[in-house]
């Protein structure tokens, strides 16, 4: 005799997990459908393939070539298989909202998104904005840092990549589409200059001893190379404006995520075969080898450099736009969803389609935190490293949930048609689930509390040469960031109660796909 499911019960004032919300229901029907294959592509490699932190990871040496071709294999790989499927079934706009909602519920759908968002504008303020602002002052126009011209560039830095994401998917994704193209010509002259500087010049003194794994090499550039592998995913945030999500996202996950491992795997062995170990810095490495480079060019090389530094910076802003249209809209849905505050910013222009709010919530975000890292107390450098930390702890922490909720989705809904399915059965995808979550908790503990693990296995670790400011000042700034975020996002749901008590006036719209696969199977 087969077992008895008991159905879930949910307060009568609940929608079901699996089900929307009344305003979520009206605002998906302000979506547009603008989104093709390759606008999937090159939004997912706009905003994914972060070449502002090359410079950051490189300083671990060699051996951060050898720990990045690790993960690409052992990480990577099963992660991007994992989220091929889960993305081509369950199409909903939202993208990881919907699935943690999906497998867990709201509360901790909720957790999931607010990670997910608050990332991108501290990113934006705290980091990418320094980065651009250090390239243009050192290759293109000089300004001290703090000074009115600074803090001028940093502002209008953010605030473009705000109104990047404001303005319509249907005209706005030029702009990632431009970034994600500048990317990558920016990343292939820099390698050819690289090969012709190492003819003429030769290469920094590298043995095969050199990219030797250590255990100290593993716990200090984990967490950053795992937040340059993941977000492949993300692109699912705007499913609900794909042309063809179930077909396209596999293709568009597989794509990306090799871009992404030859993105960062070549021009890191570059930076390591141009500039020594030591003077390889996060916020400069990337344009430091750059400028070494050029020399190549001789008398053309200055005006070459101004020029790739705007490349830089635009490709930089193109960036930080697309990880705002991504997961702006993530955010957007939860609070539709009733689960972010009382639904004041799930609306989505109903002629542009874009969750205006939520744009302008992330640029004061991003705005408040550039303030504040610009009055802690160390270099720019150090700043840099700090708030990429606290970027990096938040971004790795939400798929502390996000991917145990892909697991059981796998098990959950087996009747769900997908589209594209991992050749494994469902004992084989929680072994992919469990290699990529144990991946995942490693960094993040090491991105919240650096130099515990080292400390444990008796390795050095000064602190204050590490990271430039006191162990106090991190964790005061990163353990406040994590309590805020708590704090607000505990808030949230409270105060989203009367969104969710407000029933849908049609029956609940699907977020999977049904179709039986025939030729628009999605393919790899």
């Amino acid at each position: 005799m087969e077992p008895v499911v008991e159905p879930a019960v949910h307060p009568a004032s609940e929608p079901a997990p699996g089900s929307q919300t009344a305003q979520a229901e009206r605002e998906v029907k302000h979506l547009k459908k603008s989104l093709g294959r390759l606008d999937i592509v090159f939004l997912i490699v706009a905003a994914v393939v972060s070449i502002e932190a090359l410079g950051q990871v490189s300083g671990f040496g060699a051996e951060t070539f050898t720990w990045a071709l690790v993960l690409a294999v052992f990480f990577l790989v099963p992660y991007g298989l994992i989220f091929a499927e889960t993305g081509a079934a369950f199409t909903g706009e939202g993208g990881v909202y919907v699935w943690c909602r999906k497998a867990f519920g709201r509360p901790a759908a909720a957790i999931a998104s607010l990670l997910t968002w608050v990332t991108q504008p501290v990113w934006v303020g705290g980091s990418m904005a320094f980065i651009a602002s250090e390239a243009w002052s050192t290759y293109v126009t000089p300004f001290e840092h703090g000074s009115p011209v600074d803090f001028a560039f940093k502002l209008v830095f953010i605030w473009l990549t705000v109104l990047a994401a404001i303005i319509s998917l249907q005209h706005g994704k030029w702009i990632p589409n431009i970034g994600a193209v500048l990317k990558i010509v920016f990343l292939a002259v820099f390698l050819v200059t690289t090969v012709i500087y190492a003819i003429r010049n030769g290469v920094a003194g590298l043995s095969a001893s050199d990219f030797a794994p250590t255990l100290g090499g593993l716990l200090g550039v984990t967490p950053l190379l795992l937040f340059s592998y993941l977000g492949f995913e993300s692109g699912n945030s705007a499913a609900g404006e794909m042309k063809n999500p179930a077909r396209d996202v596999p293709f568009a996950i597989a794509r990306s995520a090799g871009i992404a491992a030859a993105a960062y795997l070549l021009p890191i062995f570059a930076i390591l075969i141009v500039l020594p170990a030591d003077d390889i810095t996060g916020i400069g490495g990337l344009m430091e080898a750059v400028a070494k480079v050029f020399s190549v060019y001789g008398p053309a090389a200055p005006a070459m450099l101004t020029t790739t530094a705007v490349i830089f910076a635009v490709v930089l802003m193109t960036q930080g736009s697309a990880w705002m249209i991504i997961s702006d809209r993530m955010q957007a849905m939860a609070a539709a969803d009733g689960a972010f505050f009382g639904g004041f910013f799930g609306r989505f222009h109903p002629e542009l389609g874009t969750p205006v709010r939520v744009n302008l919530l992330s640029g004061t975000v991003a705005t408040v935190f550039c303030l504040v890292a610009m009055q802690v107390t160390g270099s720019s450098a150090s700043i840099f490293a700090v708030v990429l930390s606290i970027s990096i702890s938040t971004f790795l922490l939400s798929y502390v949930i996000a991917i145990p909720a892909a697991v059981r989705l796998r098990t959950r809904f087996p009747e769900v048609v997908r589209p594209f399915r991992v050749p494994t059965g469902n004992t084989g995808f929680r072994v992919l689930g469990g290699l990529c979550f144990a991946w995942v908790a490693l960094g993040s503990w090491v991105a919240v509390f650096p130099g515990t693990l080292e400390r444990l296995f008796g390795l050095d670790y000064d602190f204050q040469e590490t990271w430039g400011v006191s162990q106090l000042t991190f964790e005061v700034f990163t353990l406040g960031t994590l309590a805020v975020l708590g704090l607000l996002g505990a808030l949230g749901y409270l105060r989203a109660r009367p969104v969710r008590a407000e029933r849908p006036v049609t029956a609940p719209v699907d977020d999977v796909d049904t179709r039986v696969p025939g030729k628009e199977a999605a393919q790899l």
